[in-house]
């Protein structure tokens, strides 16, 4: 028996792990009396729920999706998007003692406390609402498009437009097959180029789903919002916890039926080519060389401590050690299953062909191809659980930014049951928020990157408060401004305005290129004529289809059926390209990966460029004020809250207390000299690094 395409035992699943996730909540309720507790779990948590908090913010199962997807498109280079953080974590081991001495509930406050003005604290508030938005619709994209594959049509319920649609599908990757070796006759290239544009709008699909974007974004919300307003953000932390063994669970499981399926890990190296296998780079159109993925990494250093995430899970540690250890644990736990979704995109290439019509769908897929019922559910509660426990996690995170940051500065004076109460109200608002730009973006890889970009905005700036003393509130001002005019409001109102997104200056494509390289040949190399054997060296001739230089989702027909209608861009408007153009750079000649780099450059350094410079240009923050600051944030987490004020109290009291601990005396940068446990833990960590990167690549090689 089926119901919208899922056996019952499936569905059963589905029900009983929603039934759970009520009781998650309301068990919690009733330990949720005031905002600490709601916001920050009475700062009590303690090294497990730190991990597991960790863990699920680091790790939700959309990110599986996302990676399978890179993957599939581009080869193990793909993975680089979830797997850059890897040398961040180090860095972790130092930030969220940050996080946890500065004692504040919200970042939002920190510019407050920092600079004295409210101005910076709301508009952070403000900004990072928009941001989290952002990410709970591409939490919304990602569960969708992994679970509609899952729920699909038979082909005897089909209607005469789903099997045309179906027909078309299957007509158009047999001709992106044929144009990849050889050109059209005409009459074929015209009709490719009419398939193509629906194509391009993912309106070509291998299935018909019973699953439609608004109402399962309604229903799962809901869900979201009921837990939360519950239990607030210790029900979170054990929703994450039950979250981190399905996360595991199903980021294995589809590995052995997989190679099962396709003949095992040899015939993985046979059907894939040795390309995709490459950590930098794969194919020639690939976006992931090491230049990219050094711009990736700059990008993700100086913006990854913009997250309010960092100042909820820190902040609600009980001392620093478990502050760090849940980071570091959490961020390497990530690694590894990392490399898992990894390895299952390059699956879904033997297993499919390189043809997908939206490898967004590349999990669903395989689920679908690959388990069999009882475990289908099991994969289902995995991907929806890790939706609910990240836009559990967010909600927590913008409540508090709402209450803390912006109501109450307006409506001071209010009991606390009042404040409790616009809280756990502003979890389905948030939600609702989320829906709508959901159903507005489509392409889970594009969210994503547009989610790391928007960090730098406050990244930067809230590095510098941490380590330079010099920083001044107007130079904050102007960076945040600027970066977010050229980030957000650029990108997001040039795709908006109809002129600008079909203006064939904007809509212009980088320049096909045919390219030749030597490869091994496979099996269908030697059935078709090519090589001999199977591993003979053979030339290979590519066609690189062009690719929007502008916009991050493409470019595509106004009409569809008529190929000399006009071009419009689709997604985001690429901002910081655009800038390098202006100079008299041929962009168009710039390959998928230049096109990326540039991105992440100027998104990095012009923001660091503009804090230095409009910081020595402005008047100092007072400096009784900042060494107030700077005396807190050196002061150790003592074991109990008591003890704890009673530290930070002697701090203020002499400002100098720790100056001794100074990298560099006398000057403005507050970096500090290092004791055993961070040399240690930094050391340690580093090794860990190089761990993962040669299990990755012993993985990558297994079979060849």
């Amino acid at each position: 028996m089926h119901f919208f395409g899922l056996h019952w035992i499936d569905g059963l699943i589905v029900l009983l792990y929603m039934a759970a996730i009520l009781a998650i909540g309301q068990r919690f309720a009733h330990g949720v009396k005031n905002e600490k507790d709601f916001f920050l779990g009475g700062r009590s948590l303690g090294r497990w729920f730190q991990f597991f908090l960790s863990f699920g913010n680091m790790t939700d199962p959309g990110q599986a999706t996302t990676t399978a997807s890179s993957v599939y498109r581009q080869g193990a280079g793909g993975a680089w998007l979830a797997l850059i953080t890897l040398f961040l974590t180090p860095y972790y081991w130092f930030s969220n003692v940050w996080f946890r001495r500065v004692r504040l509930t919200t970042t939002a406050e920190l510019f407050e406390d920092r600079f004295g003005r409210r101005f910076l604290a709301t508009l952070y508030a403000v900004t990072t609402i928009l941001m989290a938005i952002v990410g709970i619709a591409a939490g919304n994209v990602v569960a969708l498009k992994t679970l509609q594959p899952l729920m699909v049509k038979e082909p005897a319920a089909y209607t005469s437009e789903d099997q045309q649609r179906i027909a078309d599908y299957r007509e158009f990757t047999a001709l992106r097959k044929e144009r990849a070796s050889a050109p059209l006759e005409p009459a074929r290239a015209a009709r490719y180029d009419i398939l193509k544009n629906y194509y391009d709008r993912g309106e070509l699909q291998p299935y018909v789903t019973y699953l439609q974007p608004a109402a399962f974004y309604l229903v799962s919300s809901l869900l979201v919002a009921v837990f939360v307003m519950l239990g607030g953000l210790k029900a979170s932390a054990v929703v994450d916890a039950v979250q981190a063994i399905l996360v595991i669970l199903i980021s294995v499981v589809l590995i052995p039926f997989g190679l099962a399926k396709i003949g095992g890990l040899h015939a993985l190296h046979e059907k894939v080519p040795e390309a995709m296998f490459n950590l930098f780079g794969g194919q020639v159109a690939s976006e992931y060389t090491w230049y990219s993925i050094a711009a990736l990494l700059l990008v993700q250093l100086v913006g990854i401590v913009g997250s309010q995430a960092n100042m909820t899970i820190a902040g609600s540690a009980k001392d620093e050690l478990a502050a760090r250890l849940g980071a570091v644990t959490g961020g390497f736990s990530k690694r590894f299953v990392t490399i898992a979704w990894a390895y299952c995109g390059l699956i879904a290439l033997a297993l499919f062909g390189p043809n997908l019509s939206d490898p967004d769908q590349t999990w669903g897929l395989l689920t679908r191809a690959l388990l069999p019922i009882g475990l289908i559910g099991v994969m289902i509660i995995g991907i929806l659980g890790g939706k609910l426990a990240l836009l559990g996690a967010q909600s927590v995170v913008l409540s508090g930014l709402v209450v803390k940051n912006l109501y109450e500065p307006l409506f001071p004076g209010k009991s606390e049951r009042h404040y409790m109460l616009v809280a756990r109200l502003t979890v389905p608002a948030v939600l609702l928020c989320g829906i709508g730009v959901a159903l507005y973006l489509n392409s889970v890889i594009a969210l994503l990157k547009f989610a790391i970009v928007l960090l730098v905005v406050w990244g930067v700036p809230i590095t510098l408060i941490f380590l330079w003393r010099r920083l001044t509130e107007t130079a904050v001002r102007v960076q945040v401004l600027a970066t977010l005019l050229l980030i957000a409001v650029i990108p997001w109102g040039v795709s908006l305005v109809p002129t600008l997104a079909q203006s064939p200056a904007l809509t212009v494509m980088t320049r096909e290129r045919t390219v030749t390289t030597e490869v091994r040949a496979a099996a269908a190399d030697v059935a078709a004529g090519r090589a001999a054997v199977e591993g003979q060296k053979i030339v290979q001739t590519v066609h690189i289809e062009p690719v929007s230089v502008f916009f991050e989702e493409g470019v595509v027909r106004l009409d569809p059926k008529d190929p000399n209608s006009p071009r419009t861009g689709l997604g985001l408007f690429r901002a910081e390209v655009w800038l390098v153009s202006l100079l008299g750079v041929d962009v168009a000649a710039f390959s998928p990966a230049m096109l990326l780099t540039t991105r992440y450059v100027v998104d990095a350094l012009l923001p660091i460029l503009i804090l230095l410079v409009a910081s020595w240009l402005t008047k100092p923050t007072d400096p009784a004020r900042v060494a107030r600051f700077y005396a807190r944030m050196k002061t150790p987490v003592a074991p109990t809250l008591a003890e704890d004020a009673r530290e930070v109290e002697a701090s203020y009291a002499e400002p100098t207390r720790f100056d001794h601990l100074k990298l560099f005396p006398n000057s403005n940068w507050e970096l500090t000299k290092w004791n055993r446990q961070d040399a240690l833990g930094f050391l340690g960590c580093c090794a860990l690094v190089g761990v993962v990167l040669i299990f990755f690549k012993a993985v990558l090689v297994l079979g060849r």
